[in-house]
């Protein structure tokens, strides 16, 4: 634990130290996002906080891991770059959401050919298939989540803080070590970003944070329980991040909006906004659920197959509920919205992702 401590110790102390000047760098280049109608900030956001969240990141696991360990996360690392550099680029240049996930499907690929995939089913086939939707799909969730002043890195540091415990548990070294760096370094950042946020992660730090969260998730192992039950553990600590994308889906499929590219303000988030919560209290309440999702998580990973699943069917039980409430209730459904013009969506950087047209 002492191990871990330090690299927590040290990636915050490098985020929090690079991420002022990754706020003037920002302004510099012109790597701002613009206020717009459908986002929520006033003035001109440098977006290169997720620059600061990434060094940090690398930085803590070059000076504390250990050299045996670091050598087996150069497939995660190398994914992750590519996706911290994909996210820098659309915050710089924007660019198209093929392009976007095509990049991101590689970046799976790398995970992949260096042995970091699903292990659930007996057919290796099935097993690439749900690795590549499981990095694609949370990779993009964490994207979508960042739309308030400090909700995608609390959301990214809680759900590290539960991957560390569960890999100290079970002795799992190197998954603890990448737990802990992302830990640190999202606390660090968000020193400059909880409301009112100076800075934002931008693409170039929400993608990251998501790819890096699917990673540490399939390598996690839990030698006590068996793979057909502890699947669910990271599926449950990044249950809110997945219930947000899922409720966005639905969504705009329902008022016949393109789900990727068109902007809006139906996230969770928002919608608790518009029931009479602060955008502080909004935060802080997905915050504590994120919370009990990870409480629950831990208990799936010592409990027997049929209190796991009845753990898991609650909780799914309890999502379409929301979802159902949430979107067909009264007084948070989702604002009604005319489909964005292209020439609108050209005008808030290019409309790429949600996460581009987000405040």
């Amino acid at each position: 634990m002492a191990r871990y401590l330090l690299i927590v110790v040290s990636a915050f102390a490098l985020a929090a130290i690079v991420t002022p000047s990754m706020r003037r760098l920002a302004m510099r280049l012109g790597i701002v996002d613009q206020p717009a109608a459908r986002k929520l900030h006033t003035r001109p956001m440098p977006l290169m906080g997720g620059v600061a969240i990434y060094l940090a990141f690398i930085a803590a696991l070059l000076i504390w891991g250990d050299r045996f360990y670091v050598q087996q996360v150069i497939g995660i690392v190398l994914g992750a770059s590519l996706c911290s550099f994909l996210g820098l680029w659309d915050d710089r240049r924007s660019i198209g959401a093929g392009l976007k996930l095509l990049g991101q499907l590689v970046a799976a690929a790398i995970l992949i050919i260096s042995g970091v995939q699903v292990h659930v089913l007996p057919y290796p086939a099935v097993n690439v298939a749900l690795t590549l939707l499981w990095v694609v799909g949370i990779t993009n969730a964490m994207n979508l989540l960042d739309n308030m002043d400090g909700l995608c890195g609390g959301v990214g540091a809680i759900a590290a803080a539960f991957f560390l415990l569960m890999a100290a548990m079970s002795g799992q070294y190197l998954v603890g070590a990448l737990a802990a760096a992302l830990l640190g370094a999202c606390i660090g950042f968000l020193v400059y970003n909880v409301n009112p946020a100076s800075i934002f992660m931008g693409d170039a730090g929400s993608l990251f944070l998501g790819f890096t969260l699917a990673a540490v998730g399939i390598k996690l192992r839990f030698p006590d329980n068996v793979v057909f039950v502890t699947w669910m553990a990271p599926v449950l600590v990044l249950g809110l991040p997945i219930f947000d994308t899922t409720l966005v889906f639905v969504s705009r499929l329902r008022r016949q909006l393109n789900p990727l590219t068109h902007p809006g303000k139906d996230h969770v988030s928002h919608r608790l906004e518009r029931r009479g919560m602060t955008r502080r209290e909004a935060v802080l309440t997905l915050y504590l659920v994120c919370c009990a999702l990870g409480v629950l998580a831990m208990y799936v990973t010592q409990a027997s197959m049929l209190e796991s699943y009845l753990v898991g069917g609650a909780v799914c039980l309890l999502a379409l509920w929301q979802l159902w409430r949430l979107e067909w209730g009264t007084g948070v459904a989702a604002p009604a919205e005319a489909a964005a013009t292209p020439a609108a969506a050209a005008g808030a950087r290019g409309g790429a992702s949600d996460s581009t047209l987000r405040r």
